[in-house]
């Protein structure tokens, strides 16, 4: 196998991994599996539907890179009719020791409701959702990922997180009523 140098585009090294190059593909792969694992758990809410999506994804990024379809989780979340469990979800980071018992269930139950609500939304609002405030990135390539205007993604993102803040609304004044008492 020739070696790759890092600073290669992953465009030349998809070129080079679809001519059989197993180098340039595992370039491609450890360059971009975390993300896309991520973005598909995210999406799907599932460890075990997220590895499938990624294993697909980077099979079907050789078999066809010109009819390369970003959207195997979605398609994923639409043909099991929009049901995501989060019954697989990998627990939060573990939090310091020195953090009291209460605040540690606490903080877990909020990341629990959090993930509930953001797993209830609609697959199109979720898709920006989690590519915008979890992955990090910019509007504009959010647009290009899922194929609309920036106003459209900005759109469902703003519906996103009103939809969260009426869902997750009890919480928050719970323990805005909880810290007032104290």
């Amino acid at each position: 196998m020739l070696s790759l140098p890092d600073r290669i585009t992953d465009e030349r090294a998809l070129d080079r991994a679809v001519g059989g190059d197993e180098t340039a593909f595992i370039l491609l792969y450890e360059r971009h599996r975390d993300a896309v694992f991520r973005f598909a758990y995210r999406l799907l809410g599932s460890i075990e539907q997220a590895e499938d999506v990624t294993h697909d994804c980077f099979l079907s990024l050789i078999r066809r890179p010109g009819g390369f379809d970003r959207n195997l989780a979605l398609k994923r979340l639409k043909d099991r009719g929009q049901n995501v469990t989060v019954e697989d979800l990998a627990a939060e980071p573990r939090l310091p020791e020195r953090e009291e018992p209460l605040q540690k269930l606490l903080r877990e139950e909020l990341a629990a409701e959090v993930s509930r609500a953001v797993a209830s939304l609609p697959p199109l609002q979720r898709e920006a959702l989690v590519l915008f405030e979890y992955e990090g990135l910019p509007l504009a390539e959010v647009a290009a990922i899922v194929g609309k205007d920036v106003g459209t993604v900005k759109s469902r993102i703003n519906r996103a997180r009103q939809r969260l803040r009426k869902i997750l609304a009890p919480y928050f004044n719970s323990s805005r009523e909880t810290v007032a008492a104290e």
